[in-house]
């Protein structure tokens, strides 16, 4: 097995486990904590523990929840699959799956009779469920599929719609039931979105910095999957007294897992570093246009056209492999660094 194809299985490997985990902390934090409390988590898992409330409150009717869950998230598996990201997709429905099985086998049980108590610890351990997924590119589903995609098409922040949405449940849980329940799940959405923004941002754009002398491998191997666009600025390293470049770009928070993980197949040693960018002014291709632009490139790919520099893609990607091999494996500076190296020497004292 080749080292892309061991490295594309261990990463589908960790993903899978990591499903499983945050699978399990939303499954405990509902059985242990919102569902004995009639506390309500948040997205979809929320709107199918009203739901089952309501029939066996109202109608004496047993819904099992784990098929429920999946029922109403099949719409949304659609939506995600043909409007959103297929990678992102299927991993999102194992998770909804495997909390589905952990609702079904794990019996409800009172931990505390304090609902304060169960309403921030239910919402921390969702959170810590959520959060470690986002943090390693997966989605839980539910809600978060639909306000992805509502988000792309506006091109308007995440969070208003999980606001909105939200918010359905919590009334619609008051006026069934009592306002007190929906206000302490309220204190749970709010305890649970501070932790998530702990674990992983929860800004839609984000600004990375990245030091490395290989700004032009760097940036090429990001523009094969991202349509997104980067500044090298010519820089000095403090500590190796050597000249390097700080690469500056603009990215969205569901595609820094991924770009963190290509910069570091390039240049493992590269230094990286995430800010949060509360304002935006200037041009940025949003989800759909970025889309639109890949789809392009891979037909130009597929059809061995050429690149706007004159040179044929595959020939391109042969000389970078060609340099690589020349150089017995080591990453090697190519023209861009070549060239500022030898305009730019440091004359040392």
């Amino acid at each position: 097995m080749s080292k892309v194809k061991d490295a594309a299985y261990y990463e589908h490997l960790k993903k899978m486990l990591i499903a499983i985990l945050s699978a399990f902390l939303c499954a405990i934090s509902m059985k242990l904590f919102l569902i004995p409390a009639k506390v309500y988590a948040s997205g979809l898992n929320g709107a199918a523990q009203l739901i089952v409330d309501i029939f066996h409150d109202f109608l004496s009717i047993d819904l099992p929840m784990g098929l429920l869950i999946i029922a109403l998230n099949l719409p949304v598996f659609w939506i995600g699959w043909t409007r959103v990201g297929k990678s992102l997709t299927f991993y999102s429905f194992v998770v909804i799956g495997i909390t589905a099985f952990f609702l079904s086998v794990i019996p409800t049980h009172q931990i505390s009779d304090d609902i304060i108590l169960n309403s921030i610890f239910g919402g921390v351990i969702s959170a810590a469920g959520v959060g470690l997924a986002l943090k390693h590119g997966i989605s839980t589903g539910g809600l978060d599929i639909i306000a992805l995609y509502l988000s792309r098409k506006n091109d308007t922040p995440t969070g208003r719609y999980f606001m909105i949405l939200n918010g359905v449940i919590i009334v619609v849980a008051g006026a069934v039931y009592n306002w007190q329940n929906a206000l302490y799940t309220l204190v749970s959405r709010y305890v649970n979105s501070y932790v998530i923004d702990l674990i992983h941002t929860n800004y839609q754009k984000l600004t990375v910095f990245i030091i490395t002398p290989h700004a032009d491998a760097v940036v090429s191997a990001i523009q094969e999957n991202f349509d997104r666009g980067a500044t090298i600025i010519p820089a000095y390293g403090g500590y190796s007294k050597k000249p390097i470049y700080s690469v500056m770009m603009v990215v969205s928070n569901y595609e820094i897992y991924e770009i963190e993980r290509t910069i570091k197949s390039v240049d493992p040693k590269a230094f990286i570093d995430i800010v949060e960018t509360r304002r935006l002014n200037g041009y940025y291709h949003s989800e759909k246009e970025q889309n639109s632009f890949l789809k392009k490139r891979q037909k130009l790919k597929k059809d061995n056209h050429k690149h706007p520099n004159g040179e044929n893609i595959i020939d391109c990607q042969k000389r970078y492999r060609r340099r690589y091999q020349r150089n017995g494996g080591k990453q090697s500076t190519i023209t861009h660094n070549e060239h500022f190296q030898a305009n730019h020497k440091h004359n040392k004292q």
